[in-house]
């Protein structure tokens, strides 16, 4: 049985392949909550994949994505990743995005994950 920290080493090798909706299936409970820096709370696999999505949908190209560091405590089945992804969006503008993301697994997916980013917009 793989340890969370190699379960989340393998979902992240999946979306440095742009591969996010693929990796969204795969590692997510069905009663996942997600939370945005902003607050902003999604509850649910079907309202989280219709997000993410929609994300999708503004990128016009991926560029690239990496983790700068990545851990977990076994013992509270807790993994947290530093990452970022470089794309530009649909209105042209080429954006870095990074964020730190603790996520709280149940089994072999993410039943419970919140995000820490600069949520002011410049």
């Amino acid at each position: 049985m793989k340890t969370y920290l190699e379960k989340a080493k393998d979902m992240y090798d999946i979306l440095a392949n742009g591969k996010i909706i693929e990796a969204f299936d795969k590692f997510y409970h069905q009663d996942v909550v997600m939370i945005e820096a902003t607050g902003e709370t999604r509850k649910g696999k079907v309202a989280n994949r219709e997000f993410q999505q929609k994300f999708m949908e503004g990128i016009k190209e991926f560029h690239g994505m990496g983790v700068r560091c990545i851990t977990s405590n076994e013992n509270e089945k807790i993994t947290c990743v530093e990452s970022w992804m470089d794309c530009t969006m649909q209105d042209g503008n080429r954006m870095k995005m990074e964020e730190v993301a603790i996520q709280h697994w149940l089994g072999d997916q993410i039943i419970h994950e919140r995000f820490y980013y600069n949520a002011q917009k410049p």
